[in-house]
């Protein structure tokens, strides 16, 4: 199937492809953890930056991971090393996030984050890969593994950013984003925050347990947060890809994320968190019927970002999850 059977969407504008048309600001370097490379790749209209784990043997199947919205590829370090041996592991940054410049276009929306993760598997010939996909990324994997079942081997969504007819009282913020206008009054009262405040309110959101994060995991966060707060595209990459999920959560038809969910083919890995305060547990149910060849990892202290808080489950799932499929 066509990478173009892709909805079109509004998200992109002319203010947001006129806004890297400045030279990018020099900021502190991205972290790296012991064993990862990063490398840059240019594509038309936009580059990515890409972080990998060397392959400890050839023909290891590939593996592509994409975080979730204010992420980066620095979201999977936990996981990757645990399937070294496995699978060939890159995770991406996408546009506008982690080490990746805006896109030239200013497309923001899952559409636009799907086609970037399509041209980049398309361009180096990684297809099928094992994708995996967190909150916004689970909403992105969806749509790719949807309109090109060709290039996805495996599909693993953790706490997907999947349409709720009852979105959680704690989400409600993320999605006020969207709103033109929040993002720049949320910003300007915002403004004497510290890093380190911002990192905490973040880490209180996204985990199920704050108190799993090591000190040196949260100072290597507060370096990151003070490092994108620099960036002059920083909120407007937020407040385009938040709307973007907004954007998905109304689109219907064939485009619509629950009906691409029915598309899908690969064998399908769902991972939620009993207490995830962005994407409510309840949803799992949902998922699984929605996926035709799914299995449930449910983690009952679990937050938002499984993979960073109890990656050797979720590498366990996973590791089954794939075998099923070899033997089939």
């Amino acid at each position: 199937m066509s990478s173009t059977d892709l909805p079109e969407s509004s998200t992109g504008s002319s203010a947001g492809s006129s806004a890297v048309a400045a030279p990018l600001p020099l900021v502190s370097a991205v972290r790296v953890a012991e064993g990862e490379e990063l490398r840059s790749v240019s594509l038309p209209g936009l580059t990515l930056t890409v972080r990998s784990r060397p392959p400890v043997r050839t023909g290891l199947p590939p593996a592509l991971y994409v975080h979730g919205l204010g992420g980066s590829s620095q979201n999977w370090s936990a996981l990757m090393p645990l399937l070294d041996g496995v699978v060939d592991s890159e995770a991406l940054d996408l546009p506008g996030f982690g080490d990746s410049p805006p896109p030239d276009d200013g497309n923001y929306s899952v559409t636009g984050h799907a086609r970037a993760v399509i041209r980049y598997l398309d361009a180096h010939r990684r297809g099928p890969v094992h994708l995996l996909g967190n909150s916004l990324g689970g909403a992105v994997s969806t749509r790719v593994a949807a309109v090109r079942p060709d290039l996805v081997r495996s599909l693993t969504l953790v706490s997907p950013a999947l349409p709720e007819l009852r979105v959680q009282k704690t989400a409600v913020p993320t999605a006020l984003l969207a709103v033109p206008g929040v993002a720049g009054l949320f910003a300007k009262l915002s403004r004497d925050w510290t890093a380190e405040q911002r990192t905490r309110g973040v880490t209180g959101l996204c985990y199920g347990d704050p108190g799993r994060v090591t000190p040196e995991g949260f100072q290597a966060a507060v370096d990151e947060m003070e490092r994108r707060l620099r960036l002059p595209y920083f909120w407007d990459a937020m407040t385009r890809s938040a709307r973007g999920i907004v954007d998905a959560y109304t689109l219907g038809g064939q485009h619509g994320l629950w009906r691409q969910a029915e598309r899908v083919l690969a064998p399908t890995l769902l991972v939620y968190g009993g207490r995830d305060q962005l994407v409510s547990f309840r949803m799992a149910r949902k998922a699984t019927a929605a996926f035709r060849d799914s299995r449930l990892l449910a983690l009952p202290d679990a937050g938002h970002v499984a993979m960073m808080e109890y990656p050797e489950a979720v590498a366990e799932a996973f590791l089954g999850l794939i075998q099923t499929e070899t033997r089939s």
